[in-house]
């Protein structure tokens, strides 16, 4: 068997040595699974959300990057019309019949998911047929990185490059786990996910009209900090009305206003019509939302702006913003169906209290919210200190410094 290429390693990872070690193991165990030294190589990382949060169901803005860790996978297409999966840590082979996937019934599972990226893969106009892949994640599972958006992401690069000869871009990528994720899985996410895992390094997305994206030159290590992801111990894969109601929420203030999304409004319309949207809807919440909404926007412009003046100061400022206004506004750190659970609220909290002792710094709810994640910006002279002091509420194993990547879903050369 051929391996990736040691230049390929250390465009991606920055190393070729423990990598290296990790794809040694995935082909044998392709081998192992499928009898077969013949394989290609793919990865694809997991997502941070910067600035944005909950923006882009509704035509918003957002500034979002790829993280470190990825999701890898060996394949090789079979001749058949089926898809054979392994996924370490994933009790059975998942198996999914590209002939049959019309009958599969909307639901959870990865089986599920699969069948509706082929779905997905037809409805936008591109081929499929049976691979064999062996699959390994080191993204966190149900913790607000976007380990599903990864996977799907993962699939879509085997599909375009065995099938489509490149010819899948990255919005046809974020589509096709969109469709994957609304009509087979039953959730109601946005395409922010799969275009920050897909296109990687830090992009700004605008989703307006379509899927617009552009590559942004930025590093939280290159102006004294790091990236430090906190799992609260909570996950949120029971948590699908909550996020569903955010959009929806969002979309009736926005119909009140004589639109389909909020993005075809404005903040100015929302405040005219305040009092009358108010009474109509009798939901103090959906204002919130939309509310959020257009300052979210804003903020999302100013971090742009921040990051291209290398102006770290204002940076933190807008996060610190963007925090306290999903906290206050969007209310996405905890789930109204068991509120006296709080681990988004509690660790954000004992974060603030390390950061106003440096003073310096900022944390805020990352992703979707409701559970699993916080982001937090630590100054590189305390990262080590506030691993140390955050561990003990939540554990080490729980604790991520992590870095930017800069390679989004791709095939990797040998």
């Amino acid at each position: 068997m051929i391996l990736p290429s040691g230049s390929a390693l250390e465009k991606i990872y920055g190393e070729s040595t423990e990598s290296a070690k990790r794809f040694q193991s995935l082909a044998e165990n392709f081998k192992k699974q499928f009898s077969s030294d013949e394989m290609e190589f793919f990865t694809s990382p997991g997502r941070t959300e910067i600035v944005g949060n909950h923006t882009d169901h509704n035509g918003g803005k957002i500034l979002a990057a790829s993280i470190d860790m990825d999701t890898v996978g060996a394949a090789r297409p079979n001749g058949t019309n089926t898809i054979r999966i392994v996924s370490e840590g994933y009790g059975k082979q998942i198996t999914v019949d590209i002939d049959k996937v019309d009958s599969v019934k909307a639901g959870i599972g990865t089986e599920v998911l699969v069948a509706g990226m082929v779905q997905g893969t037809r409805e936008f106009g591109f081929q499929v047929s049976g691979f064999d892949a062996y699959v390994s994640s080191n993204v966190i599972g149900a913790a607000g990185v976007s380990s599903s958006a990864s996977f799907e992401m993962l699939m879509c690069s085997i599909i375009n490059y065995f099938f489509n000869d490149g010819r899948m871009t990255y919005p046809d990528y974020a589509r096709i786990g969109q469709y994957a994720e609304n009509h087979f899985w039953n959730k109601s996410s946005g395409l922010m996910d799969q275009m920050a895992c897909a296109v990687g390094g830090p992009i700004l997305l605008d989703f307006a009209e379509g899927v617009h994206y552009e590559k942004v030159e930025f590093s939280f290590k290159k102006m004294g900090y790091d990236l430090v992801i906190v799992n609260t111990g909570k996950g949120h894969g029971d948590l699908s009305e909550d996020y569903s109601e955010v959009p929806a929420e969002m979309k009736a203030v926005a119909k009140e206003l004589g639109a389909e999304r909020l993005c075809e409004s404005s903040l100015e319309n929302l405040l005219e019509h305040l009092p009358q949207i108010e009474e109509k809807l009798g939901n103090d919440r959906a204002v919130l939302r939309a509310l959020h909404f257009y300052e979210e926007n804003r903020r999302v412009e100013d971090a742009a702006k921040a990051v291209q003046d290398q102006d770290v100061n204002a940076l933190l400022q807008i996060l610190t913003e963007s925090g306290n206004s999903s906290w206050k506004w969007l209310q996405n750190c905890y789930t109204r169906l068991n509120y006296k659970e709080q681990k988004v609220s509690l660790t954000l909290a004992l974060t603030e209290l390390f950061l106003k002792e440096k003073k310096d710094g900022c944390c805020r709810v990352h992703g979707g919210g409701f559970a699993g994640v916080i982001m937090g910006i630590i100054p590189c002279a305390y990262t080590d200190e506030y691993v140390e002091y955050i561990a003990k509420y939540v554990g080490r194993d729980n604790v991520y410094p992590m870095n930017i990547r800069q390679t989004g879903a791709v095939h990797i050369e040998k």
